[in-house]
């Protein structure tokens, strides 16, 4: 099964201090204290996922609002497996992960996603850029 990545981690604790900033410049928000606890751990046994039962309650509650708040799928509606590609040109996913995304757990849809970008090679990332920026807020729940 896999985990959550440590760089979806750090996005979340950033996510969070950027809307419940330090009021004294020290003292961090709840959300942040508890994404922080588990980033340091995971820094300390030099693990670069964490599995999700890792998670303390309240870690776990702020790492989903921070990805409540990103696309969900990385569709761009221009769908190659559909024509017989193993990996769609549009948005980098196999054929197998465009057919089971809504089955998929988050920490799968992230380990695709950070895949697929890392890779980069998918229309998403390029000739189609400007069209996946547009797109990202409709696709939610979208396949």
């Amino acid at each position: 099964m896999p985990g959550i990545h440590i760089t979806d981690i750090e996005a979340a604790i950033n996510f969070w201090r950027e809307r419940r900033p330090s009021a004294d410049g020290f003292t961090l928000a709840l959300p942040v204290q508890a994404l922080a606890s588990l980033y340091a751990r995971m820094v300390f046994q030099r693990q670069d996922l964490a599995d999700e039962q890792a998670f303390s309650a309240a870690a776990w509650a702020a790492w989903q609002t921070w990805y409540a708040s990103t696309p969900d799928t990385p569709c761009i509606a221009i769908c190659s497996t559909s024509q017989g590609d193993a990996v769609c040109k549009g948005c980098g996913r196999t054929e197998s992960e465009v057919q089971y995304w809504p089955e998929m757990g988050p920490a799968e849809k992230r380990s695709t996603w950070r895949r697929i970008t890392a890779e980069g090679t998918a229309w998403r990332f390029n000739r189609y850029a400007e069209r996946a920026r547009e797109t990202q807020g409709s696709n939610a729940g979208n396949s």
